[in-house]
């Protein structure tokens, strides 16, 4: 069976990650959480003063970036990738709201998306990838077998956002989440670089009101579609 890229975009929080993990798994390929890699930079640039005071330091970040060694490392007890900076499993820390409040501005500056756009392409060299993000089948592979867009309401990802934090044992406020939700969702669709939209030939999924069971099936028929052509 042919081995092909996978390409995943879509709004933060409509669960896309969760879905290219397990697609990931299902049918044995590598998966590539590439919005992990600009939340990784944004802890790197939170926890060293690149960003202070409402404010990030352009020229500091652009002349750090070459210090932030990202990588991905199963977890024992999960098979999953967790998320390692500069060799720490900082998996949780990217996950927290004040990362999620400054990941959208960091990823819009042209020298990150550039760094790490091409970070992402040399990972998907050899194929059997699922990867997911903004730009993927837009910028990062245009030429993927199967491109899918993911989208879901505003509330609904807010509300799942917010049970995920829960779940983590962080409290924080419904109405903090949903406006950080819709902050994002201006900043990646407006940005200059890589903005957030339908890839050509892309696959739409609205997961508002579908179960995972149905979403799952919708998947494998999609990729059985392709690789079996």
């Amino acid at each position: 069976m042919k081995k092909i890229i996978i390409a995943i975009d879509g709004h933060s929080s409509s669960g896309k990650s969760t879905m290219a993990k397990d697609l990931a798994k299902e049918i044995g390929y590598t998966y590539i959480d590439t919005g992990a890699m600009y939340r990784a930079v944004t802890l790197y640039a939170l926890k060293n003063g690149i960003i202070a005071d409402g404010r990030i330091d352009e020229e500091k970040l652009r002349k750090a970036l070459p210090d932030t060694h990202i990588s991905f490392r199963p977890d024992e007890q999960t098979s999953r990738p967790d998320t390692y900076l500069n060799g720490v499993n900082v998996e949780k820390e990217i996950r927290g709201m004040e990362v999620a409040d400054w990941v959208s501005p960091v990823a819009a500056l042209p020298f990150v998306r550039k760094n790490l756009v091409a970070k992402q392409q040399e990972m998907g060299k050899a194929k059997g990838i699922v990867m997911d993000g903004r730009d993927i089948g837009t910028m990062v592979f245009p030429d993927a077998e199967l491109k899918l867009f993911v989208t879901a309401s505003p509330e609904i990802r807010a509300q799942r956002r917010v049970d995920e934090l829960k779940a983590k044992g962080e409290q924080t406020r419904y109405e903090e989440v949903l406006e950080n939700v819709r902050k994002r969702d201006y900043i990646d669709s407006t940005r200059e670089e890589g903005p957030l939209r339908k890839a050509e030939g892309a696959l739409v999924l609205d997961n508002s009101n579908i179960t995972p069971a149905e979403q799952k099936a919708w998947l494998m028929e999609q990729y059985n579609s392709v690789v079996n052509e």
